[in-house]
């Protein structure tokens, strides 16, 4: 059994807050919203409910919202 691959988003930082990924990739239509979706618990950091608006995501982690998913990679030099 094949999977699809996880679609990205490449960040050129050590870290981007979680809130920004969502609103970056279309999960949600803004950052207030974002931030509602995660306060509510609606949103998975590597398979488990994240609560923290702010949390910083890095590359390898995988961000799951409204049947989406997301893998956060490092920009290559």
């Amino acid at each position: 059994m094949t999977h699809d691959p996880i679609p990205t988003t490449t960040i050129r930082d050590d870290y981007i807050e979680l809130y920004k990924v969502l609103k970056r990739e279309n999960m949600a239509e803004s950052g207030g919203q974002a931030k509602y979706m995660i306060s509510e618990g609606l949103v998975l950091v590597n398979g488990e409910v994240e609560t923290r608006k702010r949390k910083k995501t890095v590359p390898g982690d995988i961000i799951e919202c409204n049947n989406e998913r997301v893998q956060v990679v490092a920009r290559k030099n």
